[in-house]
């Protein structure tokens, strides 16, 4: 066991030590954020320097955003390339998620799916929580998504899809969509949605009579893929990172 690990388990680690380690700046960066008023620890605005707290255990924010401090905590973003799998492993052999990261040694998990013939953004992580706050609708963790449809999609289609279309599990509605290019056989629009169901976003164009000929999860809430290629993965950190968990409710 490590002194740094043997000091969290005794007594906890240093507030400061706590924050560099999380990726918030220099000890004196860290320090000058306390002075300031601007760390909260488990509700309570802590200005005292030397300040010990578990940083497993604490809820620790700064400007109101949540840092996770725990120490091995690892989130990933990936960007799942069409034909991959949802799943860490795969019985019949298919190419999968966990094929990405199976050279790494945390024990990781992705939050929710994307069916194989969709790509874009999954978030990959160890911590249980995150996945599970991500994962519920009452955290209203919206997801954006690019859908390439066959024909040309008028204003009452845009219309249906925010107001609901009825699908077989119920009703279906996206927050907002709009269309980024329209040509004379295709069209591609851009959903906002809270709902997480199976194959949503192609059934509710089914719905409404355009089927979805290519599909991307670009964005889940504040984290986007920008212009992270097919296959890759990049760790998060930083206000993305702060702005996931804030969003998620942690």
């Amino acid at each position: 066991m490590t002194g740094a690990h043997e000091e969290s388990a005794a007594e906890g680690l240093r507030l400061q030590k706590v924050l560099a380690q999380a990726g918030l700046g220099s000890r004196r960066a860290c320090e000058e954020l306390i002075a300031s008023g601007r760390v909260e620890v488990d509700g309570q605005i802590v200005v005292e320097q030397g300040t010990r707290v578990d940083p497993v255990k604490a809820i620790v924010r700064v400007d109101g955003q949540r840092v996770p401090t725990a120490p091995d905590t690892v989130v990933l973003v990936f960007n799942k390339p069409k034909g991959v799998v949802s799943t860490m492993a795969d019985d019949h052999g298919r190419k999968c998620v966990g094929d990405y990261v199976a050279e790494r040694p945390e024990r990781l998990f992705h939050v929710g799916r994307l069916d194989a013939e969709t790509e874009g953004l999954l978030i990959i992580t160890n911590d249980g929580q995150l996945a599970q706050h991500l994962g519920h609708p009452t955290h209203e963790v919206a997801k954006t998504y690019v859908a390439t449809v066959a024909g040309v999609v008028e204003r009452d289609g845009l219309r249906a899809l925010r107001l609901g279309v009825e699908l077989e599990d119920g009703l279906a509605k996206c927050d907002t969509a709009r269309i980024v290019q329209s040509l004379s056989d295709r069209t591609m629009v851009e959903l906002v949605i809270h709902q997480g169901r199976n194959r949503i976003v192609r059934r509710m164009f089914e719905a409404i009579g355009h089927p979805v000929l290519a599909l991307v999860r670009t964005r889940v809430g504040p984290v986007s893929l920008g212009q992270q290629r097919p296959g890759a993965l990049r760790v998060l950190e930083g206000s993305e990172l702060h702005a996931l968990y804030t969003q998620a409710g942690l």
